[in-house]
């Protein structure tokens, strides 16, 4: 990722969390964020990499029901803003600076591999999902929360479940069309890939 990127997202972190689905400060929609992410995890108490993490706020979902969480993000000052929003709420969480495509993680050191509105954005997303692949444990399981917004950025289902599939051989899509989840109504491709061998 070029430098242009990371000040991009530097510069973005202090109104982030106005989306409702970024920051989940509205209690519907951060229940239903929970309700769709906490019955994927496998097993209680899941090391659990977020990457792409940004302000943390699914980290801290996450972190809240007794997950183990390790976030990364391109941005310091988006992980800046997670230590901060998790360190308030006393949930402990580990958080580093990089390039999400490349984590510097060991092979099978993860239960749970989270990546929300990421790998749209990666030059090389086939790459990335094989070293995401490469983190889980054990079968794992992956989580990719993807898009093909209005404004013409993103991947569409399809192709994501694909890419997914040339490294996973279980993976499933579920359309996201649920409002709760976004703070209103949308008319773009909203959706969840989820792999678990």
């Amino acid at each position: 990722m070029t430098d242009a990127v990371r000040e991009y997202w530097n510069g973005q972190a202090a109104k982030f969390d106005v989306e409702p689905d970024h920051g989940l400060v509205d209690p519907t929609v951060r229940q239903a964020w929970k309700e769709l992410l906490l019955p994927l995890m496998p097993s209680p108490g899941c090391d659990v990499a977020d990457l792409g993490c940004g302000t943390g706020s699914l980290s801290l979902l996450l972190g809240e029901a007794g997950h183990q969480v390790w976030g990364m993000d391109l941005s310091e000052q988006m992980v800046a803003r997670a230590r901060t929003k998790l360190a308030d709420a006393g949930v402990s969480a580990e958080f580093v600076v990089g390039d999400a495509s490349v984590p510097p993680r060991a092979r099978g050191s993860a239960d749970v591999v989270l990546a929300r509105h990421v790998l749209w954005a990666l030059p090389k997303p086939d790459a990335a999902l094989a070293r995401w692949a490469g983190l889980l444990r054990g079968s794992g399981t992956m989580i990719l929360v993807e898009g093909l917004w209005g404004t013409g950025a993103g991947i569409p289902a399809d192709r994501c479940l694909e890419l997914v599939r040339s490294h996973r051989k279980n993976a499933t899509v579920t359309m996201l069309t649920d409002p709760a989840l976004w703070g209103r109504e949308i008319s773009d491709e909203r959706y969840v890939v989820v792999s678990t061998a």
